[in-house]
């Protein structure tokens, strides 16, 4: 039946109706925080271009960590700045690393907290690539030793899931390989499947120091044009080994997350970027938009285009509304 006998305004008169029909809710269990770990103590640096972020010494990481679970964020993704870095990114392969450090100390004194380790080399090289550069370009094969010897070291001590975001071609089957030869056959991999070579990612770059110091990353990112190829990192990395796969950016692929969600039968992530919350962040500060409004709008737009999970810099934010409920 149609309109008169039909009024679909009937399910939205009330607030408590309109929770029960909710079709998509976002949850605390859906989200995951970024964070930043520096060397140093009692270290705070604000980030310019990210509001309400920072780079974090080891005790000041904890600190926040202590934060987010009272809120009831139970998920963070970490990310390292290194005191010196290098050519090939070796210096975050070994267990008193920055991130290592960091997790060790999160373990101790929040041993709750679900970690997550980012694997990746632009934090960690001189000249801001994902890899080991050769005649000008990052050489994939190279790199992914550096990869999953990273991997093995976060594994040492103590990680919950590793995350490589770099792009290259085989590193899930190779992460897998080293995981496993060194007895952790049943830590899981959170493959960043389709990462695009966005301009999203400015404020990231000035949070993890890691911007490139020529060229781009295109030529091992993806394509935004490209649709079909996303499905085709996806599934090898499935075929690989991994366990979830990842999205990123969120806002401007709802749809590429939506095909995944539809096309494997496996958890979805996403990562709602530095400049998706940046956006927002200096819109508010003009007072052009309701900035609470509009977070919860864009986290329930992930959530709805089919993620399971949602790395977001609004993650502390989002789970400060939700208790609010």
């Amino acid at each position: 039946m149609y309109f008169p006998e039909t009024r679909l305004r009937r399910l939205r008169y009330n607030p408590v109706l309109r929770d029960m029909v909710s079709e998509t809710r976002v949850t605390h269990n859906d989200l995951v925080m970024p964070l930043f770990a520096i060397h140093g103590t009692k270290v705070k640096n604000p980030i310019k271009s990210m509001p309400g972020n920072f780079q974090l010494s080891v005790d000041m990481l904890v600190e926040e960590v202590k934060s987010l679970r009272d809120v009831g964020v139970r998920s963070i993704l970490l990310f390292g700045i290194p005191e010196h870095k290098d050519e090939t990114g070796a210096c975050a392969t070994h267990d008193d690393a920055i991130v290592q450090r960091a997790v060790i100390a999160i373990k101790k004194a929040v041993p709750e907290m679900h970690v997550i380790a980012d694997i990746c080399n632009c934090e960690y090289t001189s000249h801001g690539h994902c890899g080991t550069i050769v005649n000008g370009d990052v050489d994939n094969d190279l790199t992914l030793e550096t990869l999953a010897a990273q991997a093995v070291s976060f594994a040492r001590v103590g990680v919950d899931m590793v995350a490589p975001s770099d792009m290259m071609d085989g590193r899930v089957a190779r992460i897998r390989q080293a995981l496993d030869e060194n007895k952790f056959t049943n830590m899981p991999i959170m493959a960043y499947s389709a990462k695009y070579a966005s301009a999203f990612y400015g404020p990231f770059r000035d949070a993890a120091e890691s911007a490139p110091k020529f060229g781009n990353r295109q030529t091992y990112q993806m394509n935004p044009d490209n649709s079909n190829e996303a499905m085709r990192e996806i599934d090898f990395d499935i075929a690989e080994g991994a366990d979830i796969i990842m999205v990123k950016p969120a806002m401007s692929y709802l749809d590429i997350i939506r095909r995944a969600k539809d096309t494997f039968n496996i958890p979805i992530a996403a990562y709602n970027v530095s400049g998706e919350f940046s956006m927002v962040k200096a819109a508010a500060a003009n007072g052009w938009i309701d900035e609470t409004r509009i977070m919860k709008e864009i986290l329930t737009s992930i959530k709805r285009a089919g993620a399971d999970i949602i790395l977001t810099y609004f993650a502390k934010d989002m789970a400060i509304e939700l208790n609010k409920r």
